[in-house]
């Protein structure tokens, strides 16, 4: 059991802390979130089919994520727009000029908090949806949602997410 789970950590705990970090917006708090995570994985090891295992960790991420909204008390919206500059270091490979580069990184910024600002559930589906690349189904499974309203949630997260978009600025986004 004990392989299994390091093997299970070495396969989800990236993904884990990269949907954290999505519905949190904080670093520290999505390594905590994380850390919660893999416990109650390693309590719950045994009851867990191997088929459900992504579609269970997400639910427990979303909903340790949202538990430490509720304590922070911003359930709502997030509060921190990407202060260690991440955006800029997932500029795209080839070596743009630096208007180009900064331009990029005003945007993803703008992306990130236009994100953080949308209400649950839509963050979640579009942030599963878009960045984790999970399918429909998965992300119903994942949620506990009939497939129908993902997709009706995910239709209605991306307009919000785009009407944010164009309050950021208007003349960028279309």
């Amino acid at each position: 059991m004990r392989r299994r789970f390091q093997e299970l950590v070495r396969e989800y705990q990236d993904r884990i802390y990269n949907f954290a970090c999505y519905c949190l917006g904080d670093r520290v708090e999505a390594e905590d979130v994380t850390q919660e995570v893999l416990i109650r994985l390693w309590r719950n090891l045994d009851r867990i089919e191997p088929q459900g295992m992504w579609p269970w960790l997400l639910r427990v991420t979303r909903n340790a994520a949202i538990d430490t909204l509720r304590r922070r008390g911003t359930y709502r919206s997030f509060q921190e727009e990407d202060p260690e500059g991440e955006a800029a270091q997932r500029a795209p490979s080839r070596m743009p000029g630096p208007d180009a580069l900064a331009e990029s990184a005003d945007l993803q910024r703008q992306l990130v908090r236009a994100l953080r600002e949308l209400p649950e559930p839509y963050r979640s589906i579009v942030v599963l949806r878009e960045i984790q690349d999970l399918r429909y189904d998965e992300i119903a499974s994942a949620l506990d949602l009939p497939l129908t309203t993902v997709k009706v949630y995910l239709h209605r997260g991306r307009r919000m997410l785009r009407r944010r978009l164009r309050e950021f600025a208007p003349h960028d986004v279309e």
